[in-house]
């Protein structure tokens, strides 16, 4: 079964003078010759993206869009019509906008966040503007503590608005941010809350004693690799913690917290020192 606007692991079932024809139980969708591997023969299994081309054929390619339906990114405007946008997304031909599906008037050279999808009457891949449409949070797909993928949508009083998994959206609280972090940024991240209106906390480190855990084991590797002391303690300032340790100050002391109880480190006013086992 054919998926358009995603990756699909597809046979060679022929090979002819301008490319591959791949099998998709019909007639072969063509992989032209240029996005082919020199070393691909009949029989092999090859990952491609599947979209329509200008005539409206299904048509492989290897190389990689800028985004797969579904995700939520930020495309350049190359060309307009009476019609719609065009958009860069990174293939040969350039995704469609149409003009029901801006929020104004699109300009090239313009730069706008959309949503992937695959147009119901004609079948074929485009974009809209009108992401919030697409985005909800009334059936979740999500759990707490699950890592997300995560689109940086913009910037409010309480933090930074984010787009989750392309599904949902998300808030990053002010406190929560250790790391600098930019509207159209995408990162990774974790659900740290859900609460009961579905409205959903994020953050961009493991949540939880997990995290200390693999926090643990950083710490330790670095008083190592610095002769078993570091001039870091529960006072320091949290900018200098972010800065060497790449954590957050709160999770810095939990972790020191389990590591003294586990009496792998000393702590005193100079900083933390490794406990060599005797």
């Amino acid at each position: 079964m054919i998926e358009v606007g995603v990756y699909n692991t597809l046979k060679v079932s022929r090979k002819v003078e301008f490319g591959f024809y791949l099998d998709d139980g019909k007639e072969g969708i063509l992989l032209p010759k240029r996005f082919a591997p020199a070393d691909l023969r009949t029989g092999d299994e090859i990952k491609v993206f599947i979209y329509h081309d200008s005539d409206n054929r299904l048509v492989a390619t290897t190389q990689e869009p800028k985004g797969i339906v579904g995700d939520v990114v930020k495309l350049k405007c190359v060309s307009t019509t009476e019609h719609g946008a065009f958009l860069d997304w990174g293939l040969m031909k350039d995704i469609f906008v149409p003009k029901s599906q801006q929020l104004a008037r699109m300009q090239k050279g313009g730069e706008y966040l959309v949503k992937i999808y695959i147009d119901a009457q004609t079948g074929r891949v485009a974009a809209t503007e009108k992401v919030e449409r697409q985005i909800s949070n009334e059936e979740l797909t999500v759990a707490e503590a699950e890592e997300v993928d995560l689109y940086v949508q913009r910037k409010s009083d309480l933090g930074f608005v984010m787009i989750i998994n392309g599904k949902h959206t998300g808030l990053l609280h002010a406190n929560e941010v250790y790391r600098d972090v930019h509207v159209g940024d995408r990162l990774k991240g974790f659900v740290k809350t859900i609460r009961p209106d579905n409205k959903i906390d994020i953050v961009l480190d493991k949540p939880g004693y997990s995290k200390v855990e693999g926090e643990a084991e950083k710490i330790l590797r670095l008083l190592k690799e610095n002769n078993g002391f570091l001039p870091y303690h529960d006072k320091s300032e949290p900018e200098d913690i972010y800065r060497f340790f790449a954590m957050s100050k709160k999770t810095f002391k939990m972790t020191l917290g389990a590591l003294y109880k586990q009496k792998r480190i000393s702590i005193d006013s100079e900083g933390i020192s490794l406990i060599t086992a005797v």
